[in-house]
């Protein structure tokens, strides 16, 4: 399978993304076996790809990202493990909310036709956090919850690193 995997050492653990020759298929804030073996098993059901998958340009793009350098991803996506509502709504998110901005779990169901709670589980079945940046989905009165890295704290430090939030006191 033309499936590769690139690790980037960050402040908020070592971060992973999976790569296939269309583009990148997952992402992962700890790189470690199982998420590498489940990745792996969830792209069983399709073809190998023809290619070798750009892992060093992911790569390159996480790092400058996490150095405060890039505020744009241009990697290509793959979005075969998203069913068509989550891509529906976390494309729009990819493609409307940009770096150092946010949005509500509600502007987000306003959108989409959506209700908020089914946008919070999308958010936390991203499979491609951090490039698709379901950290700037915000809770109306509050950060809201995160399911990746360190959680809440994780989504904390991105959105304070983006110039989203005031730096604070660690």
């Amino acid at each position: 399978m033309g499936l590769g995997f690139v690790s980037v050492p960050t402040d908020v653990g070592l971060v992973v993304a999976a790569v296939t020759s269309v583009g990148v298929v997952a992402t992962s804030f700890d790189d470690g076996p199982e998420f590498r073996a489940r990745v792996r098993e969830r792209m069983r059901p399709f073809p190998d790809d023809a290619g070798e998958p750009e892992t060093a340009e992911v790569g390159r793009q996480l790092a400058a990202y996490f150095a405060g350098e890039l505020t744009e991803f241009t990697v290509p996506l793959d979005w075969r493990l998203t069913s068509t509502t989550q891509r529906r709504v976390l494309g729009l998110l990819f493609e409307s909310v940009p770096y150092g901005r946010a949005v509500t779990y509600g502007d987000l169901a306003r959108e989409t036709g959506i209700p908020a709670r089914a946008i919070g589980s999308i958010m936390g079945s991203n499979p491609i956090p951090i490039i698709v940046p379901c950290h700037r989905v915000v809770a109306g009165g509050g950060l809201g919850g995160f399911s990746g890295g360190a959680g809440v704290e994780s989504k904390r430090r991105l959105l304070t690193m983006e110039g989203h939030l005031p730096p604070t006191l660690f």
